[in-house]
């Protein structure tokens, strides 16, 4: 009901990606962040009072620069590798499974950030336009997860076509402003934000190089706009044919859109004189508009008295930020399934589910974005503090990686064929790789001291969780293989034992199992006090069922001990021969009726599972409960 009918995997084609759809669901994280990237440069210089805002200009500027450079960076990845995997497989491929571990770790985090980030920033949106849902964050946050959740098991192509709309959406009535103000200033009127005139009291005494750093640190928290441009490397197996000139053809045209609208955004924030900090009643702003958004204040601004136009601008601009978390749920569960796939997560993230996804991976990372979004109370100004760090170590790891995989195709020939193409991809990935480097210094440095180190703790403890789980596989595959000649071998001999605590329908069908296995000992075992052995004695000989019975006496009503006792002191005198221990279980058909049936049962299995030469055989017995209509017709079990 919730996520649809099972798909069959030969309809997997069927689920691959036209470049319409995948740039909504490949990029509604990076062409979203622009409506947040231009009021976190504000952010950081508003520290230093209104006289510094002047520099929002050049860090907007490195940041448009950054941001070509590393799409035309990711375009060369998408041709090279069109099996998909971005920086993980790029580094695993070229610099090793170390640098390839600290990309992957890099990028887990940030999909977790990415969720928690673009929900949270979509409900500053809407709580901008509704003041009154500013104490329901958290709440609200949440479900928005548990909606992106539950839209994507049902299938990549399906909520791509519901994601296409807010993000298409939300393009056009950036534009529509555009040309609003455009039209408006071209006519003579004069727009100014509602925080204008408001003042900026600068945060302390900021000169020389306070004013370096500071800017550092607004250039830095204004690369959140590079965010989620990886994500189309990794998906390039997704596309439609030919998948690799799709995934860079629809990663050039994201480029475009981006950098068009952080542009535009940018500088109507500045002529505007678009005022923010981090408490905005700092600002002298009223209640009502305490929590407005840049992007919020440049809207109404621009649109004035027309409020549907603002309205519709906030109401794309959410939906698309928490559509945006859609990029994370595309990248986590695909990279997860990859690191499954050598070994290094769980096997259960490398199955696709019923509707042909990755769903382990899908329900992982919305559980991991939830907790954090608790953990920081929804609050946007805390969260973006941690962003940005995976995303520069892997952008960095991944062109490192492009270098030396370019290097090595010039010693081909392939690349003695095309030296002038290669020659001018390892160009631009040596300039990306150089850039993205030396920005991950500088996030390093201004963002290390505002919560980073959470980030830089929480990639070594993913590092080695990984590691440890390459190393268990590694483990488990030496004990379990075998020579090419080896064949199975038979136990010297077989003793079997039926537990059982009555003559009943079940321990009949228990005892005609463990005959049909010819064990070479056969023998029916209880526990139980004197006067109960002894009615269970009398009563097993009128039966005459040819199966001997053996009786423990538990003076202290324990039944797993002397039941675990008796099968160890037989496998112990017999190390070569197989011990079986034949189990009857109810099979009910009500969850209330579990707790009252089998617990014993339960009890035995997971101490005999542990005991080594014990093998533990399960006999069910269906009560009338758990039987189909059909079955209750029948006769009962014999």
């Amino acid at each position: 009901m919730l996520v649809g009918r099972p798909l069959d995997t030969s309809r997997l084609g069927e689920t691959l990606l036209p470049k319409r759809l995948a740039l909504p669901i490949f990029c509604s994280d990076p062409l979203s962040s622009v409506a947040y990237a231009t009021e976190e440069i504000l952010l950081i210089l508003a520290l230093g009072g209104a006289s510094l805002l002047h520099l929002t200009w050049y860090a907007a500027a490195a940041i448009v620069f950054l941001l070509v450079v590393v799409i035309a960076s990711y375009r060369q990845t998408c041709h090279a590798y069109p099996g998909g995997g971005g920086a993980y497989v790029v580094s695993a491929e070229n610099l090793g499974p170390t640098a390839a571990l600290t990309a992957a770790s890099a990028l887990l985090v940030d999909y977790v950030l990415t969720v928690a980030v673009s929900v949270v920033s979509g409900v500053a949106a809407i709580t901008s336009a509704i003041p009154s849902l500013a104490t329901h964050e958290v709440a609200l946050s949440v479900s928005f997860v548990v909606i992106l959740t539950l839209m994507n098991l049902r299938g990549v192509r399906e909520s791509g076509r519901i994601f296409a709309i807010p993000t298409y959406g939300f393009v056009c009535v950036i534009y529509l402003m555009f040309a609003f103000a455009v039209v408006r200033l071209a006519t003579g009127a004069t727009i100014r934000a509602e925080s204008a005139d408001l003042p900026i009291h600068a945060a302390g005494n900021y000169a020389g190089i306070a004013v370096v750093l500071l800017a550092l640190r607004a250039f830095a928290s204004g690369c959140t706009a590079l965010t989620g441009v990886e994500a189309i490397s990794n998906g390039v197996p997704a596309f439609q044919k030919p998948k690799a000139r799709n995934a860079a053809n629809t990663l050039a045209a994201m480029g475009l859109l981006s950098v068009t609208m952080f542009a535009g955004i940018t500088t109507l924030a500045m002529v505007y004189k678009v005022h923010v900090a981090a408490d905005p009643t700092e600002l002298g702003l009223p209640a009502g508009t305490a929590t407005a958004t840049a992007l919020a204040q440049i809207a109404r601004a621009t649109f004035g008295n027309v409020d549907l136009l603002f309205y519709l601008v906030q109401a794309f601009t959410a939906g698309v930020l928490i559509l945006a978390a859609n990029t994370a749920f595309n990248g986590f569960p695909m990279l997860a399934s990859i690191l499954a796939r050598d070994r290094y997560a769980p096997r259960q993230l490398y199955n696709r589910g019923d509707r042909l996804v990755y769903s382990n991976g899908v329900v992982l990372l919305a559980l991991a974005a939830i907790a954090l979004i608790v953990a920081f109370d929804a609050q946007l100004t805390r969260l973006i503090q941690l962003y940005i760090i995976g995303v520069f170590v892997s952008f960095t790891l991944s062109q490192a990686g492009m270098v030396k995989h370019w290097r090595k195709v010039l010693k081909t020939d392939e690349g003695r064929a095309n030296r002038r193409h290669i020659h001018r991809a390892l160009a631009i990935n040596t300039v990306g790789a150089t850039l993205t480097g030396l920005v991950l210094v500088i996030v390093l440095i201004t963002k290390f001291t505002h919560g980073a180190w959470l980030v830089i703790i929480a990639m070594p403890i993913l590092f080695f969780g990984m590691k440890g789980v390459r190393r268990h596989y590694d483990q488990v595959a030496r004990e379990v293989a075998v020579e090419p000649d080896a064949k199975p071998r038979r136990p010297s001999r077989h003793h079997a034992f039926v537990l059982v605590s009555n003559v009943h329908a079940p321990t009949l069908k228990a005892i005609g199992f463990a005959q049909a296995l010819r064990p070479d000992t056969l023998t029916a075992l209880t526990v139980a006090a004197d006067e109960e052995a002894a009615r269970l004695r009398e009563q097993w000989a009128s039966y005459d069922l040819g199966v001997p019975l053996t009786i423990i006496n538990s003076p202290y009503r324990e039944v797993v001990g002397p039941v675990l006792a008796h099968v160890k002191e037989t496998a112990d005198a017999d190390p070569s021969a197989m011990v079986s221990v034949v189990i009857p279980e109810y099979i009910v058909g009500h969850w209330w009726e579990q707790p009252l049936h089998n617990q014993n049962a339960f009890r035995l299995k997971a101490r005999l599972l542990f005991m080594p030469g014990v093998t533990v055989i399960d006999v069910p017995y269906r009560l009338e409960s758990a039987k189909g209509k059909d079955e209750r017709k029948q006769p009962a079990e014999r």
